[in-house]
This record gives C-alpha cells, sequence and structure tokens, in this order.
C-alpha cells in the first residue's frame, strides 16, 4: 500500500507540475494549443492563473517533499486534502463550462488526491 501512495502522490506531483506552466505562458498560447480542454483559462485573469499555478507547485511540493526529507511528513496528507479540494474546484468549474467531455482527467486526481490523504491520514500513516 505504501508503494501505491508514493506512486500516486508523484503521479500528482508530476501533473500538477506540468500545470503550473499557465503560471509562465500567456493564457491565449494554452487555450490555442490544448483544445477544448483548456479553453478555461480564457475565463481567468493571469493573476488568478499565477495564483492556480501557485498553489498548485505548492501542492506538488507538500505531496513529495516532506515525507522525501522525513521534516513534518504530517503535511503529506495535508498536501493532498488541499489537492482534492483544488481538483474539487476544477471539477465545478468543468461542469458550470459544460465540459462533461473533458471532466474525466480531473476526475481521476480528485481520486488519486483522496486515496493519497486517506491513505496518508490512515492506513499507512508516517506517525506510526
Amino acid at each position: 500500500m505504501n508503494v501505491a501512495l508514493w506512486i500516486a502522490a508523484g503521479a500528482l506531483a508530476t501533473v500538477l507540475l506540468i500545470s503550473t506552466s499557465k503560471a509562465f505562458v500567456p493564457r491565449e498560447k494554452i487555450a490555442a494549443v490544448g483544445g477544448p480542454a483548456a479553453q478555461w483559462v480564457e475565463d481567468f485573469s493571469p493573476s488568478a492563473l499565477r495564483a492556480i499555478a501557485t498553489l498548485e507547485l505548492l501542492a506538488a511540493a507538500g505531496l513529495i517533499l516532506p515525507a522525501a526529507l522525513d521534516i513534518a511528513p504530517v503535511l503529506v496528507p495535508l498536501a493532498a486534502t488541499g489537492t482534492a479540494l483544488l481538483f474539487i474546484g476544477a471539477v465545478t468549474m468543468r461542469l458550470r463550462r459544460g465540459e462533461r467531455g473533458t471532466i474525466v482527467p480531473d476526475l481521476v486526481y480528485l481520486a488519486l488526491a483522496i486515496f493519497v490523504a486517506w491513505g496518508r491520514f490512515g492506513p499507512e500513516s508516517f506517525t506510526n
């Protein structure tokens, strides 16, 4: 189970790190290159996109670094919970925009975040 939790946390951190590109790439270019799944960026201001990217960067770091460095590993389930909240927001935004065809990846990432939070708060806690 520990290995599965590390894999899930690593996959989430990778997705979140890739997603932080919205802080550096103009939103028009993201919308043009990303296809239908990336059209949502046009609804947000550049500063809002930077704020979202900052949250994603912090979540990616929080999912891996505290446990890997053995410095406050209790932060991992908290970061996973924050990541779940981030993806709840993403799913809500997709539903409001009527993007049911592009919602599946966000639901998968949400499930992974919930799995990591559950596993690190419960059976595979770092505090045991």
